[in-house]
């Protein structure tokens, strides 16, 4: 968030010549010299102004109370005004000037010190604000202090030097030109030629962190040393200005920083920003909120906004930074429709307003209309325009304005100057005008003319008020066709009789699919959400009557924070207060014991949710009620424009965090927490089921199916940021490992010596240094016997390390592992129905090993870590994960037992649109909340699978009580079949994959403490030899269900699951007369039975029990 300054509650007197400093070269120019002494809250200043030639001999000036200020300059006169007493103190002066005479000095000292309080109500940030302080804890001082002589609303250059204490520095806009620490005293000189709205000083004993980034410099100021976090700011700052030099023109400072604060704010001041101390660990930041701070060099500290004329930077700095960061990782969608949703959860009545009277955000309305419309504005701007041209205008808007003030019509004409079109009916509809367009649909037909069919379609817009002008996005799919037919309805008027001409039966109309206009959403277009309570205008709050004492109190708490959270009007009651429920405004019904909890789960039951007295199950997740609270949030029934909500808990503890943390998670249609903290285990939002938008037409006999829409026509980002892995090179690992050259990777094979000669290439180009054996290389050997025809071979593990820095940490390691080999012809199993095809193993797990090999390069290159990182390549996996078995028995230089944790990287190539599965979540209690974080970090969609399973070389890991998870992208039809080749592989998803892998690594390696390891079970202490399934029932596991039975994300074509009617979603609990609990359960009774055996198998489905019979067949 951009730093906004009220300059009208400063200035008590605005000069005449005001307007004139905004020329451009017209700038007043601080020489200031400055003095702190914290312990004292004390500040001393000598400031050495020069005005501009044009400047008037009398003016006024504003400075904080108690300053006294003189000025030894000859013939210059300080005559005192007036007195504002408020939260600061401000006196006016009036200073008069010999003839002829433009540079004065002022000196004056004082006491600033301000309190920090909790920001306004609704900003949903946690954070907090003073105006200035000077105290031990550190310095704050912006203009709203007057900590300098602030004049009329002119642009400044300074020069800023200040003395302080040995161990403390400062930090403020601009190029570092001085910085002396010496055995008294710190003396650091700012300079910023560039024109600023004001001056900022900002003051703390930080450890610094400085790298260069071109002419830029990237620093990092930290209240403690932490050089890894340090390492991941500069890392972003280098690649974020990058990425917005080329969208937008160089960038227009010398240095930006990182400066942690100590007290929670997010704030961004030109060229650093400033955030607090947990803001500024909080995982998700680097790639969220840090790259928009960094924008507003360009928009806002770089092109200023004319406020008075509206705030057009906001919105601008959200599309290019939120909006952009999603839209990379393929969200863009999904952050418009929140955008959307925010809007018409939070905007109601006369809380909208025109984007020309947005200043700043104060609540989460303003947000709404200044940060979302707005963004939704430009996007239009950008599909209107063209990507090219769009940035095209951005480049000159820059260029053009870069240092001056601009407003929202300054981007109309630049844009029309790059563009040649007319955009003023565009702006005035967005931009001067209030509200949103509705859009409704209805009348659809379809007819047939000489083989073409024809569709019409009635659209409307029903919101009060004139039509506003549109462009209207569709999609038509087609029978027979895979994408669907896109086009663009010009709208003018408030109804319009769609007809298009289309090449084959239409079955399904979509109307702004991917949700690209600014409009007010139906409420059946989008899930109901958090915001949808928080944005009510009344809420009624039911307490159980039936909860102890203190859990009752902590809700009875909990109750008033949501009064501060969004709603204007918040009643509390107990359940037995009230005879029924009221429909007029959103209740929110707390507590397990609540006499309510019936109504609302009854609500819910359109949703994937089940509730019982001990658990939650959401979705393929059970959540224990012990220890962990929940939010559900669903609709009146009778009243859709009001949430009905559910926030129960068993910690009393849990409640005031969740209170605080609520706002941040407003998008989401439920959330459970676990323990006091309490630590985010679940989020999501319920599917949309009936959109109003979305058409489905009869088919040819009359009957009207349910079509799945037809694909989009793709779309690339406004711009990319250099990526830190090459999808090429870990393609071109895969391909190369799943050649016929290598025939499958097979055990004992010249192909598996040829790969691992391969890896081990690899690793010794990357940077790693050998750590397989006694001679000095990469290979870990052993003797072994396998294949078909049985042979005895030497199988190698290949071993590479990147040396710990801590000499107490060294010796502990990280164990990256993937393994090499695969099938060869189909030996120990296959699943081709015809054997002796080469089994290329692209998946299964050349994809793995890509991975392992970019991750090694990617971390070689950085600073070194504190454990040492050891990648490992194990051959044997296939064949009873004899590599990673060996490692574990044999390993001495870095053994098991100093190992901190292990991350397998095994068949990761076809993640698509799938979530990330980490399977062997339950082997340590942090992994759910690490992965959680690096879910936040890099935007993939990760989920935790604590289930027990023999599923890779992690386990080996395991066994030996070593925490150990798989990253793993999920099951698919080509598993040890000849048919998994390289062309199947998701290249983008290797990236998505490496970006996890590579967090989770650098937090094992720099981590305090160890893992909190899971007790072995008795039944894993002394692994068995694994015995092989030899019959098939042909369904694909559910690896992220934890609920009880097995359940089925899909079945193989032709399998007997398919033939018995077995489906996506179904969870099988009984074999014959066996239960099933778990996928391993499934996996165990599978491996008594025999292909030809006749099984009795009982499935849930949409919670009714059913029960077939099957043959099994030949795995």
């Amino acid at each position: 968030m951009r730093v906004f300054l009220c300059r009208s509650a400063l200035l008590l007197v605005v000069a005449f010549w005001a307007a004139s400093l905004h020329a451009r070269d017209a700038y007043l120019h601080h020489d200031l010299k400055v003095v702190l002494n914290p312990a004292d809250r004390h500040i001393a200043v000598i400031d050495s102004i020069t005005l501009p030639q044009n400047s008037p001999r009398e003016m006024s000036f504003v400075l904080h109370g108690g300053m006294k200020p003189v000025s030894p300059s000859s013939g210059v006169r300080i005559v005192r005004q007036a007195e504002r007493q408020e939260a600061v103190p401000l006196v006016s002066y009036k200073i008069i000037l010999p003839p002829g005479v433009h540079a004065f000095v002022i000196s004056y000292e004082g006491t600033i010190y301000h309190p920090v309080e909790r920001g306004a109500k609704g900003q949903a940030r946690g954070f907090q604000t003073t105006p200035g302080i000077i105290s031990t804890d550190g310095v704050y001082l912006s203009e709203s202090s007057a900590w300098y002589p602030v004049f009329a609303p002119a642009l400044v250059t300074f020069d800023l030097e200040v003395k302080l204490p040995e161990s403390w520095d400062a930090v403020s806009q601009g190029v570092r030109a001085l910085h002396d620490r010496g055995a008294l005293s710190t003396v650091v000189r700012w300079k910023s030629p560039e024109p600023q709205e004001s001056i900022f000083l900002i003051a703390a004993p930080f450890t610094q962190y400085v790298r260069p980034a071109g002419p830029v410099q990237a620093m990092v100021f930290l209240r403690s040393p932490d050089q890894g976090l340090a390492d991941k700011y500069l890392d972003a700052t280098v690649r974020y200005i990058a990425m917005y030099e080329k969208l937008i023109g160089p960038y227009p400072y010398k240095k930006f920083a990182l400066v942690e604060n100590f007290c929670e704010t997010g704030f961004g001041m030109p060229s650093f920003t400033l955030l607090g101390p947990t803001v500024v660990r909080l995982p998700f930041i680097i790639n969220s909120s840090y790259p928009h701070e960094i924008l507003h060099n360009w928009w806002g500290n770089g092109v200023y906004p004319d406020y008075e004329k509206g705030n057009w930077c906001e919105g601008l700095t959200a599309y290019l930074a939120d909006h952009l960061l999603r839209e990379q990782q393929g969200g863009g969608v999904e952050y418009r429709v929140a955008t959307l949703q925010k809007y018409a959860d939070y905007v109601r009545g006369n809380k909208d307003f025109p984007l020309t009277q947005f200043r700043s955000r104060h609540d989460p309305s303003t947000e709404a209309v200044g940060y979302g419309k707005s963004l939704m504005f430009y996007h239009m701007l950008r599909r209107e325009l063209g990507d090219d041209v769009f940035k095209k205008g951005l480049r000159e808007f820059y260029r053009k304005y870069k240092f001056r003030l601009a407003t929202f019509d300054d981007i109309r004409t630049t844009l029309e100057s790059v563009s040649g079109k007319d955009l003023k009916q565009e702006f005035e509809q967005w931009v001067t005008r209030a509200g949103a367009p509705r859009l409704k649909v209805g009348k659809p037909a379809v007819s047939s003319v000489r083989n073409r069919f024809v569709l019409t379609a009635l659209f409307e817009q029903t919101q009060p008020g004139e039509a506003f002008r549109l462009k209207i996005p569709v999609a038509v799919t087609l029978e027979g066709r895979p994408r669907a037919f896109q086009t663009a309805i010009e709208m003018n008027g408030k109804r319009l009789e769609m007809k298009l001409v289309l090449p084959a039966r239409p079955l399904r109309l979509d109307v702004d699919p991917e949700f690209d206009l600014f409009r007010r959403l139906d409420r059946e277009e989008m899930p109901p959400a958090i915001s949808l309570a928080l944005g009510a205008g009344k809420m009624l709050v039911v307490l159980p009557s039936a909860a102890d004492g203190r859990l009752l109190q902590a809700y009875r708490t909990f109750a008033q924070s949501l009064a501060r959270s969004g709603p204007d009007e918040v009643d509390v009651k107990l359940d037995t207060e009230i005879a029924e429920l009221p429909g007029d405004r959103a209740l929110t019904i707390v507590g397990w014991e609540n006499r309510y909890l019936a109504d609302v789960v009854a609500s819910l039951a359109g949703y994937d949710v089940e509730v019982d007295k001990e658990a939650v199950r959401i979705n393929r997740s059970t959540i224990s009620r012990k220890d962990h609270c929940f939010v559900l949030t669903t609709r009146l029934p009778d009243n859709r424009d009001a949430a009905l909500s559910l926030i129960a808990a068993d910690l009393p503890e849990s409640l005031p965090g969740l209170a605080t943390k609520l706002p941040h998670y407003h998008k989401y249609s439920y959330l459970a927490f676990m323990g006091t903290e309490p630590a985010n285990v679940a989020k999501g939002r319920w599917p949309v089921v009936a959109s109003p938008l979305t058409v489905f037409l009869p088919a040819g006999e009359g009957e009207t199916a349910r079509a799945e829409m037809g694909k989009l026509a793709p779309r690339e980002p406004l711009a990319d940021i250099e990526p830190v892995f090459s999808k090429e090179r870990m393609m071109q690992t895969v391909c190369f490992l799943s050649s016929d050259d290598l025939g499958g990777r097979g055990f004992g094979t010249p192909g598996l010596d040829k790969a691992a000669e391969y890896v081990a290439k690899e690793f010794k180009e990357a940077g790693l240094l050998p750590a397989g054996g006694k001679e000095g290389g990469f290979f870990q050997n052993w003797e072994d016997v396998g294949g078909d025809p049985t042979r005895a071979a030497t199988i190698k593990n290949v071993v590479g390390v990147i040396p710990g820095a801590k000499p107490e940490m060294r010796t502990q390691s990280v164990v990256v592992g993937a393994h090499y080999d695969h099938l060869g012809l189909g030996w120990p199993e296959t699943r081709d129905k015809t054997p002796g095809k080469i089994h290329p193993g692209a998946d299964d797990n050349a994809s793995g090993v890509a991975v392992l090999i970019e991750l090694a390069r990617g971390l070689a290159k950085g600073p070194r870590p504190d454990r040492t990182i050891v990648f490992v390549a194990f051959a044997g996996e296939e064949a009873g994960k004899r590599g990673s078995k060996y490692y574990v028995a044999k390993e001495r230089r870095y053994p098991v037992r100093d190992c901190i944790g292990m991350v397998n990287l095994d068949t990761v190539g076809r993640l698509g649109k799938n979530k990330l599965l980490v399977l062997g979540a339950g082997s340590a209690r942090e992994w759910v909340h690490v992965f959680r974080g690096v879910g936040f970090v890099t935007g993939v969609d990760i989920e935790t699978v604590s289930a027990e399973l023999d599923s890779s070389d992690q386990k080996s890991f395991q066994d030996a009580g070593v925490p150990s998870v798989q990253l793993f992208s999920g099951p698919h039809l080509d598993y040890h079949r000849s048919t998994d080749t390289a062309d199947k592989i998701d290249a983008d998803g290797l990236v998505k994959v490496a970006s996890v892998a590579k967090e989770i690594v650098e937090f094992l390696a720099g981590r305090e403490g160890p893992l909190s390891a899971a007790a072995k079970s008795p039944d894993t202490a002394e692994p068995s030899p694994k015995a092989r399934r030899k019959a098939s029932l042909g369904t694909i596991p559910d690896f992220a269900y934890s609920g009880k039975g097995f359940r089925l994300s899909g079945t193989a074509p032709g399998s007997p699951a398919e033939a018995a009617g077995l489906k996506q979603g179904d969870v099988i609990i009984k074999i014959d007369n066996t239960a099933i609990e778990s996928l391993k359960d499934f996996s165990n009774v599978l491996k008594t039975l025999k292909p030809g055996d006749k099984i009795s198998i009982t499935f849930l489905r949409e919670k009714r029990e059913i029960t077939t019979e099957v043959v099994l067949v030949e795995r």
